[in-house]
């Protein structure tokens, strides 16, 4: 056990030390500052620019910004509905996997269009290596968008009064090519000579230690998860996702994968003190996010540790812990930070299945993905906590009776009301769609055919359990992570097409918001520092942030985690 808490341990500590020089690079390709990889990349950039015609120096304003962005997403989202649709009569399927029907490929699409990675299939069977590539494509991409949004956000605080706040597609491309693409290969090369698969064979006979002949899937694997995981995505090649051997074969490459994907949403912080050179008010930021993953993960290792109570009052002993779910080269500690650390993330790879996590975990991973603001996914997790930053700001100028002021701008009626919006809009897609499927299913003759069956027969869990199980869902969706608990029947029109319209909105109406405001604040006049200016680089602020946090988070979600995950543990006593 003190072991495993040591690995732990470790390997935030690694993660932690890697992402500092991370976040000073990240900060210097955005600022423009010569690098170490600009002989290599500087040519590259330039054919690109050149042959599509975009000029990288034009400066575009926030609304600008917003056009490119959603602009060349939809372009992205009918390339990948249309190879989804017909990719049964496309190359690159030697398994002849069929081509996926309309509701489903809408929901994939989306899903991996809007970085969350929420699978309603399994890769062996639901998808050929085209399809697969294609969503790998999608993986830099939206990762890159997310960096891209928050490098406009950068700059924006950066400047004193301006409406010109660099250009997208330069922030896209850099985001791309110099962080996510070298780093996605090291992973890659990792998982390769460990044994993951990267061919475009198909299915590959093997005859078991007891003479039985079993196929197994195969493909190009390694370069899928190396992306999968630094690009904070989430979606398994395979159907058992990071539990699956050939994702993920031992506990050294579990490490290097749970290591990539705190990678980048730590050194995101830690390149926002650099580019602004207000490095102690990052060190605010990431200490925040840090105690609140630390009140997540505490209370998750020790009760994956502990086993499960109702185990014990049948004398069996549970000397590695609650190991249902569990893979027997991980064991339970690496697997509830996991479990922790791919939800705070929204990375939504999993290590083991969370719909066997006992009530304890079940209820902080929810809450990780409430919140939505710990680290976060790549670029976005800053975005999601400056709202907050936002909100605390004019709560804090309201106590002290002074007009509130966030980085020398005004914060006013737009700003805050943009910030509300953004805030309650989490809660509200969470709870109405859980709603909404918590009616149906105990009304399962209604709207029949959109169940493809009953929709009693969504839940293998009823009771508290299968609660959960449907607001897990609706919880992964709008805060783009991709986990689930995996005894929901999902695979069919109501699931597919609900969740992929809370994905959407989930997802570009919290990057429009932060946009806006970042926009708006940094095209006003800039207001010197006084003795009454509000300190954002101090603990007492970082303490209004997280009450500020921990409150909507409560107010919002407490009756739903007591109807499903606390009703759960109770029943246990």
């Amino acid at each position: 056990m003190n072991t495993e808490v040591f690995g732990v341990i470790s390997i935030f500590i690694i993660s932690l030390v890697l992402a500092i020089p991370l976040g000073r690079y990240i900060a210097k390709i955005y600022a423009g500052d010569k690098t170490l990889l600009d002989p290599i990349v500087n040519p590259i950039e330039k054919l690109i620019f050149k042959v599509s015609g975009i000029n990288a120096t034009d400066e575009m304003n926030w609304k600008q910004h917003l056009k490119a962005l959603l602009s060349v997403n939809m372009v992205w989202f009918f390339l990948c509905f249309f190879v989804l649709l017909t990719q049964g009569m496309l190359p690159l399927n030697p398994d002849n996997n069929p081509s996926m029907t309309a509701d489903l490929a809408f929901n994939t699409a989306i899903s991996f269009l809007v970085n969350c990675n929420l699978q309603h299939y399994s890769g062996e069977s639901g998808l050929s290596y085209l399809s697969q590539m294609v969503l790998m494509f999608l993986q830099f991409v939206s990762a890159g968008i997310g960096m891209a949004a928050a490098a406009m956000v950068f700059l924006a605080m950066k400047e004193r009064a301006t409406d010109k706040l660099g250009n997208f597609y330069n922030f896209f491309l850099k985001s791309c090519i110099r962080v996510l693409l070298p780093l996605s290969a090291v992973v890659a090369v990792i998982l390769i000579f460990s044994g993951t698969p990267m061919t475009f064979e198909g299915k590959d006979k093997i005859v078991t230690l007891q003479g039985d002949t079993s196929e197994v899937s195969r493909g190009s694997a390694a370069a899928f998860i190396g992306i999968k995981h630094i690009g904070t995505n989430g979606g398994g090649f395979f159907g058992a996702n990071s539990a699956h051997p050939l994702e993920n074969p031992t506990y050294f490459t579990n490490a290097v994968e749970l290591c990539a994907q705190l990678l980048i949403p730590f050194a995101m912080i830690f390149a926002l003190g650099f580019y602004l050179k207000k490095r102690k008010f990052s060190y605010v930021v990431f200490g925040v996010m840090t105690i609140g993953f630390l009140l997540l993960v505490v209370p998750t290792v020790i009760s994956e540790l502990n086993g499960n109570p109702a185990i014990e009052r049948m004398g069996i002993t549970q000397a590695t812990g609650a190991m249902e779910g569990k893979e027997v080269r991980f064991g339970p500690a690496i697997s509830g930070f996991w479990s922790i650390a791919t939800t705070v993330i929204s990375t939504g790879s999993v290590n083991s299945m969370h719909d066997s996590a006992m009530p304890v975990a079940g209820a902080t991973q929810l809450l990780a993905m409430m919140i939505n603001a710990f680290y976060g996914g790549c670029g976005v997790g800053w975005l999601n906590f400056y709202v907050f930053i936002i909100l605390a700001v004019f709560i804090s100028g309201l106590m002290v009776g002074r007009t509130p002021e966030f980085l020398g701008k005004k914060i006013e009626a737009r700003e805050v009301k943009i910030a509300a919006f953004i805030a309650i809009l989490h809660p509200f897609l969470i709870l109405t769609g859980t709603a909404l499927a918590s009616y149906l299913a105990a009304n399962d003759t209604a709207m029949g055919y959109w169940f493809s069956g009953n929709a009693a027969s969504w839940l293998n869990n009823p009771g508290h359990h299968g609660f959960s199980e449907m607001l897990y869902e609706y919880t992964s969706s709008a805060a783009n992570n991709g986990s689930g608990f995996e005894g929901l029947g999902d695979n069919n029109p109501f699931w597919n097409i609900t969740t992929g319209i809370v994905l959407l909105l989930s997802r570009f109406i919290p990057i429009i918001g932060p946009l806006a405001i970042a926009g708006l604040l940094a095209s006003k006049k800039y207001i010197p520092e006084s003795a009454g200016t509000l300190k954002t680089d101090t603990t007492i602020f970082g303490v209004m942030v997280f009450a500020v946090i921990a409150i909507i988070a409560a107010l919002s979600f407490f009756p739903a985690l007591a109807l499903g995950p606390l009703a759960e543990y109770f029943s246990l006593k």
